[in-house]
């Protein structure tokens, strides 16, 4: 199953993001974690279908309404088999 690690830099804390991304990934299909990271970023890791992870990225770039997103860097990750998706 095809993996991608999202690493998210703008206004994404205290907005809401991670739960909003649980959201969409579940929507989508895809399983994985969103977590704060103490930089200020969030990391998503979602892995699943790649139509479904390239709408995930696309709406990586909007975020929930508070949310003010500067930037979004994705890298393919090793295949992994997750259930589910976590917000840490």
């Amino acid at each position: 199953m095809p993996c991608k690690r999202f690493i998210i830099s703008g206004r994404v804390q205290g907005v809401w993001f991670r739960a909003s991304t649980r959201q969409e990934a579940m929507r989508l299909g895809l399983t994985g974690h969103a977590i704060n990271l103490s930089d200020g970023r969030v990391e998503v890791l979602a892995c699943g279908d790649a139509v479904a992870l390239d709408r995930l990225a696309d709406w990586l770039w909007q975020g929930p309404e508070l949310a003010a997103v500067s930037d979004v860097r994705s890298e393919d990750v090793r295949d992994r088999v997750l259930s589910g998706f976590e917000t840490g």
